[in-house]
């Protein structure tokens, strides 16, 4: 089973490979009483500082390093941050890019896919209509395909992110993790394997492995909500569900509510600047909705802050 390649040695042998082209972020611990929260031990992971403003980055230069990139360059659709960082990694590295993005991709991210010199389609209104685009463009140029979330170099990039945090902080009891198409809680869930209580977090909007776990296989659900930019994917990735079925303790759905008060807790107690999808993690933790055991460690992905959004509107 392909799954079963995403493992540590994998995920290890992937960061060797993309350590020079991304920044380890840092892991920052929290006093949780400056969030309201009862005392526990909070560690935030701050992948929103990555390159291309998402973790996304790390994903993106496995798939161009990781396999042969030909003369056509690149092709990747994405909700905005993958975009971005495919765009990213092909700058650096030197190869052309073509990034299709839906027309609810916030005006932040696409600024950052031109900014990075890449060819940029605005088409269809969700993901997945980005995505039929992007494949026929694929099959017409020979472009290489770097999939923003069911692909292996996809996984044993974002699964860099455990790798990290482990080092970083190496006694964790649970770790909560958002999820769209499920590249990042697949690649850290194989990472961990059991060491650590996996949480998925997605939005009822976008209740894309819920819904999974729950038929027992991948499903097509609706998509819509503050997040959908970001955590819209309208199935999980076959991958990814393998490995959440074996590696993910649960999954907790929150409401648009809960995560722009997550992004407003992230800006007015901590001065971080999430966007929605980036700050969903944190949803459960502040609305009650999970109540941490006494002395539980937890940790926290704040996975992504491509937002023009300070004050939220309020």
């Amino acid at each position: 089973m392909v799954a079963d390649s995403i493992d540590p040695a994998r995920i290890a042998e992937a960061h060797g490979r993309i350590s020079g082209y991304i920044r380890r972020t840092p892991a920052v611990g929290i006093d949780t009483s400056e969030l309201g929260l009862a005392s526990a031990a909070l560690t935030l992971k701050l992948e929103l500082m990555q390159h291309s403003g998402s973790f996304k980055a790390r994903g993106a230069f496995a798939n161009l390093l990781l396999q042969e990139v030909p003369a056509a360059g690149v092709a990747a659709a994405s909700g905005g941050n993958h975009g971005a960082a495919v765009a990213f990694a092909a700058q650096r590295l030197g190869h052309k890019a073509r990034i299709f993005v839906p027309t609810i991709s916030s005006p932040a991210k696409i600024v950052r896919i031109r900014n990075y010199g890449a060819d940029l389609v605005v088409e269809g209104a969700r993901y997945a209509e980005a995505l039929e685009r992007c494949q026929s463009f694929i099959a017409a140029s020979g472009a290489l395909s770097v999939h923003a979330y069911d692909h292996p170099a996809t996984l044993l990039g974002q699964g860099s992110v455990g790798l990290e945090l482990e080092e970083q902080a190496p006694k964790l009891d649970t770790l909560f993790i958002a999820v769209g198409g499920g590249g990042l809680i697949g690649g850290i869930a194989a990472w961990y394997r059991g060491r650590v209580k996996i949480v998925g977090v997605e939005p009822e909007g976008a209740p894309t492995l819920h819904a999974a776990l729950a038929a027992g296989k991948p499903v097509e659900v609706q998509v819509g909500g503050i997040a959908a930019d970001s955590l819209g994917a309208s199935r999980i990735g076959g991958l990814a569900f393998a490995i959440a079925q074996r590696h993910v303790d649960r999954v907790m759905l929150v409401t648009d509510e809960t995560i722009r008060d997550a992004q407003l807790a992230l800006w007015e107690r901590l001065c971080i600047v999430a966007e929605p999808g980036g700050a969903a993690a944190l949803a459960p933790l502040l609305s009650g909705a999970y109540v941490p055991a006494k002395g539980e460690r937890i940790g926290v992905l704040i996975c992504g802050g491509n937002t023009t959004a300070v004050d939220f509107g309020r």
